[in-house]
């Protein structure tokens, strides 16, 4: 049956553009408002792992990464602030590529299969029938405890002994992966305390890490793109279930999984797959809209509450301070709990 309704999905980012993508498969009216611009820089830690990889292939994008300049990953490493783990393979490969060339060969995507992109201004309408939330990370600012936001800059000069190293401090985090052109991406998850400056200003002081820890040694030589720094405060990173948020979510806007765990960017992908098919119901007169919101929220249930519990649990045991040099050390000498840790966030 001929598409007969058209589909609005707010927020141009990765589950927004690989959603309006899928539907544009099935020829059905999409258009997109994305209150940026691309090319742009985004906090994010542009490491692609998990089942994310299988669903860019089911929907025919993995070969657009590649065209892109993605860089595979095999090996990762832990570090506290004295402690180091040695490099080990990661139980799966994962992909690595800036979301500055990612986002815009998705967008140029969109736009090639038909999509109509409105960028650089906000969406002023009401999240009725046919409205998609897909804006991006859901602000905590009015939650209890610590307030988080991000930083992230390109830099160059960096040599790993790892595809993805992650550096814990009391503070927060901070990982390193190599990324397209032999730059590496540097991201950091921070805990903010009252009247802290978190923005990119002087990001690179919370970037570096303490004086004489590991990170603060592998970025003493290092040399920033400014151009690529940015940041984002007010992060919530509180589990919610996708049957509690209002209208149809997909990506951070249903959630947003503890960064440390790196499957972020896949899960993303994944809720844009899982809302596709009740959508294209929808749009032929298949289902009503209230039976596809069902529909994409029990599936997003039920492949992300598990993982969801696991991050959980994961960040509170690297953010505790007490715990991070036997954590570096169980790491090290546990391929069990290795490899434990990184399947059951994925």
């Amino acid at each position: 049956m001929a598409a007969t309704k058209s589909i609005t999905i707010v927020g141009g980012g990765l589950a927004g553009l690989t959603l309006g993508i899928a539907l544009r498969q099935k020829q059905i009216p999409v258009m997109i408002h994305e209150a940026g611009n691309y090319p742009r820089h985004r906090v994010c830690g542009e490491f692609i792992s998990g089942r994310g990889q299988a669903t860019l292939a089911r929907l025919g994008l993995r070969e657009l990464l590649d065209q892109a300049g993605a860089v595979p990953a095999q090996t990762a490493a832990f570090f506290s602030t004295t402690k180091a783990t040695a490099s080990r393979p990661l139980p799966s490969p994962a992909l690595c590529l800036s979301r500055f060339l990612l986002d815009a060969a998705l967008a140029e995507k969109f736009i090639g299969l038909g999509g109509e992109l409105l960028t650089g201004t906000r969406f002023a309408g009401d999240f009725g029938e046919g409205i998609v939330r897909a804006m991006g990370r859901r602000a905590g600012a009015g939650e209890s405890g610590p307030r988080w936001f991000g930083l992230k800059v390109h830099a160059r000069k960096i040599t790993l002994t790892a595809d993805l190293e992650i550096h814990v401090s009391p503070r927060g985090y901070v990982g390193l992966c190599k990324i397209n052109d032999g730059a590496v991406n540097v991201c950091g998850l921070f805990r903010q305390r009252a009247g802290e400056n978190g923005d990119a200003k002087n990001g690179r002081d919370w970037l570096r890490g303490p004086p004489g820890s590991p990170l603060f040694q592998r970025l003493a030589h290092a040399e920033f793109d400014e151009d690529s720094a940015c940041a984002v405060a007010g992060l919530s990173l509180q589990p919610q279930p996708a049957g509690a948020r209002a209208g149809i979510c997909v990506g951070d806007a249903i959630t947003m999984i503890p960064p440390v765990t790196g499957n972020g960017m896949s899960m993303a992908f994944e809720s844009a797959e899982l809302a596709v098919a009740p959508l294209a119901s929808w749009s032929c007169g298949g289902i009503s809209w209230n039976e596809a919101r069902q529909k994409i929220a029990r599936d997003c249930d039920a492949a992300f509450a598990r993982r969801l519990t696991w991050a959980k649990w994961l960040q509170t045991i690297i953010l505790t301070p007490a715990l991070q040099n036997p954590l570096a050390t169980l790491t090290n000498r546990s391929d069990w709990f290795w490899r434990m840790a990184f399947e059951r966030t994925r």
